[in-house]
């Protein structure tokens, strides 16, 4: 659904009204004219009071602003009177079902430093597609209305203090394609359906989210999916691989996944930044990553990788960034330094500079391999055979 979206002009403010009789006969006289000239009368601007749709959107917002309890910037100073959409961050368009009828279609508050609540009445903005309220201090939950806003495309409420679960009114936002809660207080699962949405972008980093990453995981078409510093458990779903024509950056550094790198991860061909540091990732780097011709930055330093770098990874055509420091790697083929930015430090790699104690590591290639069962996650080692 395209919207174009503009402000309404503030109307100057009106000379004094002549007196009422005066007025009726200049009021039937100019509509006499047009009648006889054939001229339709210019337009009233629409306001709440003459919209209802902007009646509705009157109400919310006046409820937005009571919820407000402290405005820095003085953001909604102007917000009173019926001629909403010369409101501050509110922007207006023709209704997605009547082309003649002006309705409130985006509310943008970014890094507004405003201190509120979200009201019920919010639900009131039915046609709103864009919902920008990031860099606040709104605390509390999403009001429990939000799937009435079912035309609602964008959603960005990060970096504000938000707190409780995951908001399950998204999984009922038929339309929404961007999903930013990043940077609040959010706790608990993240349910698997998320996942399932037909989403382009989401973003659930640095919060206290604590899931497990679910086999739907590649059902996502998202784009860009950030998962940084949470709480994650389990293993890298091999379901990954079905993300191969959609996904751009996938972002899970620190965040406690604990497991190999699936094969499925080199099948990511539209991949451009892959960032995988600070967790605890054992095993090696799969050879299928030689398959990532898009991949620019590449980062999986602060694991307990080991082995040799494949050559085919630092023989990508598009890689700029390749870090794979505090690990413990063996071998790397020459070409990796090559690369514009590489950072090889503290592995095991003879003839390198800065590289762990040589004792560290005849320790750790003396520990059992791990061992990865066909989902890339930790299993038990097979039975030996006699």
């Amino acid at each position: 659904m395209a919207m174009h979206f503009h402000r309404m002009k503030t109307k100057a403010s009106p000379s004094p009204s002549p007196a009422p009789v005066v007025l009726a006969a200049l009021l039937l006289l100019s509509s006499a004219l047009a009648t006889v000239s054939g001229q339709p009368q210019p337009q009233q601007p629409q306001t709440a009071a003459n919209n209802p749709r902007l009646q509705r959107a009157y109400v919310a917002l006046q409820a937005l602003k009571r919820a407000i309890t402290d405005d820095p910037k003085n953001l909604t100073k102007n917000w009173c009177g019926p001629d909403v959409c010369s409101y501050y961050g509110v922007f207006c368009a023709a209704a997605p079902d009547d082309a003649h009828a002006l309705t409130v279609a985006g509310l943008d508050l970014n890094h507004g430093d405003l201190a509120a609540t979200f009201p019920e009445e919010l639900g009131l903005l039915s046609d709103l597609a864009l919902l920008h309220l990031n860099s606040n201090r709104f605390s509390g939950t999403l009001p429990e209305s939000l799937p009435k806003l079912h035309l609602l495309h964008e959603l960005d409420v990060s970096n504000n203090r938000l707190t409780g679960g995951f908001p399950a009114h998204i999984l009922c936002l038929p339309n929404v394609k961007y999903v930013d809660l990043r940077f609040n207080n959010l706790c608990g699962p993240v349910p698997p359906a998320i996942f399932d949405k037909q989403l382009d972008a989401l973003f659930l980093n640095d919060n206290h989210f604590e899931f497990e990453l679910p086999e739907n995981f590649g059902n996502s078409p998202a784009s860009v999916v950030v998962l940084a510093n949470l709480k994650l458990k389990g293993c890298i779903p091999t379901s990954v691989g079905k993300m191969a024509g959609t996904l751009n950056e996938l972002v899970v550094l620190n965040s406690g996944v604990r497991s190999c790198i699936p094969q499925e991860v080199g099948w990511l061909r539209e991949l451009t930044v892959l960032d995988l540091s600070f967790n605890e990732l054992q095993g090696m780097l799969p050879e299928s990553m030689a398959g990532m011709h898009k991949l620019e930055q590449l980062d999986v330093a602060h694991n307990e990788l080991w082995g040799h770098i494949p050559e085919g990874i630092c023989a990508l055509p598009s890689l700029r960034n390749f870090t794979y420091s505090y690990n413990y790697f063996c071998t790397e083929p020459g070409r990796c330094l090559d690369i514009r930015r590489v950072d090889d430090r503290q592995n095991c790699i003879a003839g390198r500079p800065d590289q762990r104690p040589g004792d560290q590591c005849l320790a750790f290639l003396h520990r059992p391999p791990p061992h990865c069962d066909e989902h890339g996650c930790f299993g038990h080692p097979p039975p030996p055979h006699y």
